[in-house]
């Protein structure tokens, strides 16, 4: 991308001064042999211009000249193919966001005209899990396997997986937003010089250039923001757990004819970290992901105490207890109970919002609840414009009296 001044046709006006956030436009008297008239030019400061391209619209004169290169330059990308999908795995158990992905995965793959891969480290032993891969629709499995994969570990991870993508080369990659995954595609995107979003909560192919177009929320939560790698493969996202709803399993049969199978040189440079153990907090008991009814709270309970509410509707209900960030970082309850872009990610089959006004960062985490109740004083509030059924009212007064109704149903 590239942007200069029109000399000839900059009349020295001004707007785009005024329109460009970065401070990247001066006024300068205009050369003696500039064409044009007017005693001053705009000049840009191309050290602090970030090519956003908010002057050009300013200018009247059309004096703004900005290049996009949007065909990925000289650079060959036809080699790339197939969308993959990192297949997580824990203990030796490949978890739910894999086949997660692999849902949304396939009509990827179809829009692309490619293939749908799973791409699966470990030990030996891993080689079970294969099958579950393809049964809910991955046509190609990756398996790499080395001893020292057993169990993840940032480096030797890196090099198996940079090797494996380097040799077959795929178009587009995606991976859970975990803890594991988050710092698996970060050393990942830097080793094979790829493009990466993170937390990504929705993905699609633009059927003009077939670039992978990958939203998530930005300025903290303020904008949804649509993110292209244009000139760089493979294409890397990120998606956090309950985003995407898995599917029903795809292909009974198994398709071992389509495993390819790979053994990466693992240097010992990369061994110098050794896994001597593995502790399970069990202080945590709060597992909002696999929860199917959850009743959170909001910055309407007004204080810390008025949680016992919503723990009792969760309660009857056979729930577990949510909150948005606001009551978290009033330091109401813990973090462990937070909803949202910087919380858990749910999909419950009934979500209710207790005095919870629903900004950006709260509905990412929520709105994909097959069923969603709002209860908010503020006709207005951003969340009824995602609930199935909204409650204008009193939290204290209605979610009393739910409890009360769900106890006498209940006997």
């Amino acid at each position: 991308m590239s942007i200069k001044i029109l000399l000839d046709k900059c009349t020295g006006c001004s707007l785009c001064v005024k329109a460009c956030p970065f401070a990247a436009i001066t006024m300068i008297d205009r050369p003696a042999d500039a064409p044009g008239k007017g005693k001053k030019i705009a000049q840009i400061d191309l050290d602090v211009c970030t090519l956003c391209g908010a002057c050009v619209p300013s200018c009247k004169f059309n004096a703004i000249d900005l290049k996009k290169d949007l065909g990925g330059g000289d650079i060959d990308l036809s080699h790339y193919k197939d969308v993959w999908v990192f297949a997580e795995q824990r203990e030796g158990k490949v978890q739910s966001v894999a086949y997660e992905l692999l849902s949304e995965g396939r009509q990827l793959a179809a829009d692309c005209g490619s293939l749908l891969c799973a791409v699966l480290l470990g030990d030996a032993s891993i080689e079970e899990e294969v099958d579950q891969l393809f049964k809910y629709g991955a046509q190609k499995v990756y398996l790499v396997t080395h001893p020292e994969l057993k169990d993840y570990r940032t480096a030797p991870y890196t090099r198996a997986l940079a090797e494996v993508v380097t040799k077959h080369k795929p178009e587009i990659i995606l991976l859970g937003a975990t803890t594991l995954g988050r710092d698996l595609a970060a050393r990942l995107a830097i080793r094979v010089g790829a493009g990466l979003t993170a937390d990504c909560t929705g993905l699609a192919i633009d059927p003009v250039k077939k670039h992978l177009l990958q939203t998530r929320p930005a300025f903290g939560g303020n904008i949804m923001a649509t993110i292209q790698t244009i000139r760089h493969r493979p294409q890397m996202a990120t998606v956090r757990t309950k985003v995407f709803k898995k599917s029903q399993i795809q292909n009974p049969k198994s398709q071992e004819g389509n495993v390819i199978r790979f053994t990466p040189v693992i240097d010992q440079n990369d061994l110098v970290v050794k896994l001597l153990d593995i502790i399970k907090d069990e202080s945590v008991k709060v597992n909002l992901q696999d929860a199917e009814i959850i009743v959170s709270g909001g910055r309407g309970l007004g204080e810390a105490k008025n949680f016992k509410l919503i723990e009792e509707l969760a309660a009857v209900l056979g729930g577990a207890v949510g909150a948005s960030r606001a009551t978290v970082d009033a330091g109401w309850i813990s973090a462990h109970h937070q909803v949202g872009q910087t919380g858990k990610t749910v999909c419950p089959k009934l979500y209710i919002a207790c005095g919870i006004a629903g900004k950006i960062q709260h509905l990412a985490g929520m709105q994909s609840s097959d069923t969603i109740v709002a209860i908010n004083k503020d006709p207005d509030a951003p969340i009824f414009k995602v609930a199935h059924y909204g409650i204008v009212g009193d939290l204290f007064e209605y979610v009393p009296l739910l409890t009360k109704k769900i106890k006498e149903l209940r006997g």
